[in-house]
């Protein structure tokens, strides 16, 4: 018997909530489908199943927070004979969680705010990928009660969601100036070759097809982490726990205020179009509520941005138990030395926030040359 347990989706979380089970005791699981939303002090979150079976047991109903680590469900693997059934009281909060809305492909912020609005997610029409009910598809509809609407709480939920996160931001930061020996360095990026390519690509391609200069740095970093793979894991139990796959996580900032850093699986092994397309999917999933589970637990790596604030370099505070975080700048045109000749470059100051229990400025500042290196030839990223 597998026990599902509240994963913990961040290393500034204690306590998630669950807003509404996707599975039926008795139902099917595949390994990677999603079972279960739950609500973090930063965002509605798509936990999925690391184990195929079946559902045997829930024993933590919607609307219940608990602590990461408590047991939410057990799934019953291949070979195994059923147990005694749940709770009623369990299996009946998952069946009226499941009861029409579960059924219906939606993000969880738009779950969780139509459980508010006692609205039947059935009876929406979703505008988001593959027909997804989103929180934007709730206004244009009239409730239809399931069940009289809850007292208004004392104070706006996103004014009290914005509270919560920038509590556990400020713990999971305070943490990390106090624990780790952060060092930083900074490099010029000369992003001429770049920009050129860039322009000549996009000038073939669709609108919607066209390319980000994002797409490149960003696979220009992991690329680099190959070069320099101390920068690219966690230090845990005290001693440095490499990765073997880098996975980028890229910090977004949320419509209602605080940051969120999911991650981009496997960056190095993307190809810039399918990494583009990635990363403009999830800064809308993540500004609309439907990140998954491994999405917030996976990242190697931090990459943080503040260019189109206006900010030319950007020295970022560690997210532990990650070692590294690479901060990139505004882009500029700057005078540039090319061959002997002054003329004007476009560039971009990068920054590195790097754990001294791990590696040192040597070792940081090949990560930075080698970016720069790997963007003077983008055809080959």
């Amino acid at each position: 018997m597998y026990d599902f347990r509240m994963p913990k989706l961040g290393a500034d979380m204690d306590q998630g909530k669950v807003v509404a089970w996707r599975k039926h005791p008795g139902e099917p699981i595949t390994k990677g489908e999603i079972i279960v939303d739950v609500e973090t002090d930063k965002a509605a979150v798509e936990v999925e199943s690391f184990t195929e079976g079946v559902l045997e047991q829930v024993l933590v109903p919607p609307g219940e927070k608990v602590p990461v680590g408590t047991i939410l469900a057990r799934i019953r693997v291949p070979g195994e004979a059923a147990t005694t059934p749940a709770p009623e009281a369990a299996v009946e909060g998952a069946v009226s969680a499941g009861a029409g809305s579960a059924r219906v492909l939606a993000t969880p912020a738009a779950r969780k705010r139509a459980a508010e609005l006692a609205l039947d997610l059935a009876s929406i029409q979703g505008t988001g990928p593959q027909g997804r009910i989103q929180l934007t598809d709730l206004e244009a509809v009239s409730p239809a009660p399931l069940r009289p609407p809850a007292p208004p709480p004392p104070s706006p939920p996103s004014e009290d969601r914005n509270q919560r996160m920038r509590q556990a931001i400020a713990t999971a930061m305070s943490r990390s100036k106090r624990e780790i020996p952060h060092y930083y360095l900074s490099h010029t990026l000369d992003l001429g070759p770049a920009a050129l390519w860039l322009a000549k690509t996009n000038a073939a391609l669709p609108l919607e097809a066209r390319l980000l200069l994002g797409a490149l740095l960003l696979k220009a970093t992991a690329l680099a982490l190959r070069e320099v793979p101390e920068l690219n894991g966690f230090w845990e139990a005290g001693a440095f726990q490499p990765s073997a796959r880098i996975h980028v996580g890229l910090a977004i900032s949320l419509r209602h205020g605080g940051l969120i850093a999911p991650a981009l699986h496997d960056a190095d092994q993307a190809s810039l179009e399918d990494l583009n397309r990635r990363m403009t999917d999830l800064v809308t999933r993540a500004r609309t509520g439907g990140l998954r589970g491994s999405e917030l637990t996976d990242a190697t790596i931090t990459v943080t941005s503040l260019g189109d604030r206006g900010v030319e370099a950007v020295y970022g505070v560690i997210h532990p138990p990650q070692v590294a975080l690479v901060g990139l700048g505004k882009v500029v045109e700057r005078p540039w030395v090319v061959q002997g000749r002054l003329e004007p470059r476009l560039v971009a100051t990068a920054t590195l926030s790097a754990d001294h229990r791990v590696s040192d400025g040597h070792r940081g500042g090949l990560l930075l040359a080698a970016m720069d290196r790997l963007l003077q030839a983008p055809e080959d990223l």
